[in-house]
């Protein structure tokens, strides 16, 4: 066996440190066949069973913890501005619906109260209207005032065609045997028409009624007059004993005058059932003739206001 040279001229030996482990064949010798050295015998294969990959333990879910509701700030609702206002608002709404309620009720009651009391003295339907002084305010003290009353115009007692415009005012409610109360004024316009003196004077003096085709008013000289086939009759309208008259300036028929005597008292029963005896002390103050009929003032102050065992018109005051 020889050692393959390890360099240059050193010759190579078994003793050599650096000689390999197995011999090398020269180039120049045939491949030698080198028997396998025995060694110590492999222990028998061991089967070793797999065992399965480790899980660690898993500890159970534990439940959830429990969701607590947020906590309500204390009274929340109530210091909140806005639910306070919100409050405040609403309670205030309210009290002005129960007041503006109640303050038409009542309204509305004394309109029918009064409207019904006018009606009745004058014997024609009658409207009523309250100043802008809070009518429930009125009622709780038992004063009232600025009252406007207006007929339709239809008649006032027999008297066709006469309308009345009325306001009342400082009026207080105190029932007693006596009285319902005081009236501080009263002022009325009435206006009567030539339509309606004709139509009245047809009704109350059938003599002279019967007569009479057309009324005419003359402002210039403050007369009437009632014509007719057979005649005329001019008469001035005047205040006289705290109701109307109408004085007879001249009568004329057939082409010829005839004595004022002869219809005179004719028209002062008919004036004195018209403007007389009115309740409250109520009479006439001034009279005024217009191109369309006549008007006249009424008035008065300081009344007492009958109760309903005096006068049943004034029975719901």
């Amino acid at each position: 066996m020889t050692y393959p040279p390890q360099g240059p001229n050193q010759p190579v030996g078994p003793g050599d440190p650096t000689a390999p482990a197995w011999p090398v064949a020269s180039p120049d010798q045939p491949t030698q066949h080198i028997p396998q050295v025995p060694g110590p015998v492999d222990p028998a294969t061991q089967y070793i069973p797999q065992q399965a990959p480790y899980v660690p333990p898993q500890t159970p879910p534990s439940a959830p913890p429990p969701v607590e509701p947020p906590e309500e700030p204390k009274s929340g609702f109530l210091r909140d501005p806005l639910s306070i206002a919100l409050v405040l608002v609403t309670v205030i709404a309210l009290a002005v619906a129960a007041l503006i309620g109640t303050e038409l009720y009542v309204r509305h009651r004394a309109d029918t109260v009064v409207a019904n009391a006018v009606s009745c003295v004058v014997q024609d339907s009658a409207t009523v209207s309250f100043g802008m002084r809070p009518f429930l305010l009125q009622h709780l003290t038992g004063s009232y005032s600025d009252i406007r009353v207006e007929t339709a115009g239809n008649q006032i007692r027999e008297a066709k065609g006469m309308k009345l415009d009325l306001l009342l005012d400082d009026i207080k409610i105190n029932k007693t045997a006596d009285s319902a109360g005081t009236l501080g004024s009263l002022d009325a316009t009435i206006t009567w028409s030539n339509d309606g003196i004709k139509q009245t004077v047809a009704d109350i003096i059938p003599l002279l009624g019967g007569l009479v085709t057309s009324v005419d008013t003359s402002p210039s000289d403050g007369t009437i007059e009632l014509k007719g086939g057979l005649g005329t009759v001019t008469a001035k309208p005047a205040v006289a004993d705290g109701g109307l008259s109408l004085q007879v300036v001249s009568l004329t028929g057939l082409g010829f005058s005839l004595p004022r005597e002869t219809i005179q008292p004719a028209l002062d029963a008919f004036t004195t059932a018209l403007t007389k005896n009115l309740p409250m002390g109520i009479h006439a103050d001034s009279v005024a003739v217009t191109d369309t009929g006549v008007t006249a003032k009424f008035v008065t102050r300081n009344a007492t206001i009958p109760n309903g065992q005096q006068d049943p018109c004034f029975a719901g005051v």
